[in-house]
C-alpha cells in the first residue's frame, strides 16, 4: 500500500469512529479541551490564535476560544477563497458569519485578514510524533507554507478526538508535523517549540 492509499485509509476510518461519537459526548469532550487547553496553551496580549468552527463532526471548539480571547488573543478563522486557498479573518464578537464554501462559515470580506501566531489545526487523523491527515484538500499545508515563506513559524496545535490517532501517519515531504496535539484526554506536547 502507498503513503497515499495508507493515509486515505486512515482517514475514511478515523473519521467514521469520529463520526459514531455521539453528539451530546462530543459537546462534552470540547468542554474537557476547553478546560486541558484553556490556560495551558501559552498566549500573551495580542496573540493571533486560528481556530475553527465545527462542521460535520469536528470538535466544536468555541468554548476553547472564548477562553483564549478572555486572556488576550486575537482570533481568527480560516476563509476557504478557492480550492487551493485558505486565508484566516478576524472573528471579533458580534459579526455576522456567512457561509464560505464546503460547509464552513466565517466572517465576511471586510474582516480583517491576520497571520496566526498558533494555529489550532482539525484533522482526521494523527499519531504521537505529530504528524497529522487532514482532509485531503492539503488547505492547511498551503497555507502554513505560505506562512513560512513570509517568514513566520506558527505553533501547530492538531485538534481531535482520541479515537482519531493511529500508530504512525506516512509522512511525506509535504507534510508538516505539528507541535502539539490536543484531545479530550490532555494537550500532548511533541515539539520543544511550545513544550
Amino acid at each position: 500500500m502507498t503513503p497515499k492509499e495508507l493515509k486515505a485509509q486512515y482517514r475514511n476510518e478515523r473519521l467514521a469512529a469520529r463520526d459514531a461519537i455521539p453528539a451530546d459526548e462530543r459537546i462534552e469532550m470540547g468542554l474537557a479541551m476547553a478546560a486541558h487547553g484553556g490556560d495551558a496553551i501559552d498566549v500573551a496580549p495580542g496573540t493571533i490564535v486560528s481556530g475553527f468552527l465545527p462542521i460535520r463532526s469536528e470538535v466544536d471548539i468555541r468554548p476553547l476560544m472564548a477562553r483564549l480571547r478572555e486572556r488576550g488573543a486575537r482570533l481568527c478563522v480560516p476563509v476557504i477563497l478557492n480550492r487551493s486557498t485558505i486565508v484566516f479573518r478576524e472573528l471579533v464578537p458580534g459579526a455576522a458569519l456567512i457561509a464560505t464554501g464546503f460547509g464552513t462559515s466565517g466572517p465576511g470580506p471586510d474582516a480583517a485578514v491576520l497571520d496566526p501566531d498558533i494555529m489550532l489545526v482539525p484533522l482526521s487523523a494523527f499519531d504521537s510524533t505529530g504528524h497529522r491527515i487532514g482532509y485531503g484538500a492539503g488547505h492547511y499545508d498551503r497555507a502554513i507554507t505560505r506562512l513560512h515563506q513570509k517568514g513566520l513559524n506558527p505553533r501547530l496545535i492538531g485538534i481531535a478526538f482520541d479515537c482519531q490517532e493511529v500508530p504512525s501517519v506516512p509522512a511525506e515531504p509535504h507534510d508538516v508535523r505539528l507541535d502539539a496535539i490536543l484531545t479530550e484526554s490532555g494537550l500532548n506536547f511533541v515539539s520543544e517549540a511550545i513544550g
